[in-house]
């Protein structure tokens, strides 16, 4: 789905929650990353009080933008639809750790909660490569989640780049 797409799958009010809930949000979000045609296989969704609000997946090739990643992608959506900035009580969920440009964004929004699937030792900002994620900055820290549906994300992943001329199978955007 493009984004902006006003297609996308609502959910529906027997929606399971906790655990569960975040399975589900990652799926739509590893629906996303299978969309990536030549970019990197990363899809992020955006949801607040079990609606989506936006979604996202790499476009840096497609588009020749440096910031087209999928969580870019996907909060700059969130904010039109809600007309503000700060996202306060949503989650984001995305395929892949956060690198640093997204993990900023992802603070500066004001997210709650971020869920991601695949840990990326090489760039991954949540703890892996860096942490931006710690106590004592001027913005609040959304609580963080790694590791969900992690093997479906990280085989999209190795697939995408064993696919690729001269590929090490590593998770590089």
């Amino acid at each position: 789905m493009p984004p902006g797409d006003s297609s996308k799958k609502q959910p529906t009010a027997a929606q399971p929650t906790g655990l569960q809930g975040d399975h589900y949000w990652m799926s739509l979000a590893l629906a996303e990353a299978g969309q990536c045609g030549l970019d990197v296989p990363v899809g992020s969704i955006v949801v607040r009080n079990d609606e989506l609000l936006a979604s996202g997946r790499n476009r840096r090739e497609i588009d020749c933008d440096p910031t087209g990643h999928a969580e870019m992608i996907a909060l700059r959506q969130a904010a039109q639809v809600s007309s503000t900035w700060r996202l306060e009580g949503t989650t984001i969920y995305t395929t892949l750790e956060p690198c640093p440009m997204c993990a900023e964004a992802i603070i500066q929004s004001r997210v709650s909660r971020l869920v991601f699937g695949a840990y990326d030792v090489a760039s991954g900002a949540c703890g892996s490569a860096f942490n931006l994620f710690v106590k004592g900055r001027i913005f609040p820290i959304p609580e963080v989640i790694g590791g969900v549906c992690e093997e479906d994300c990280r085989k999209l992943l190795v697939e995408f780049f064993r696919s690729r001329p001269g590929a090490d199978g590593g998770a590089a955007r």
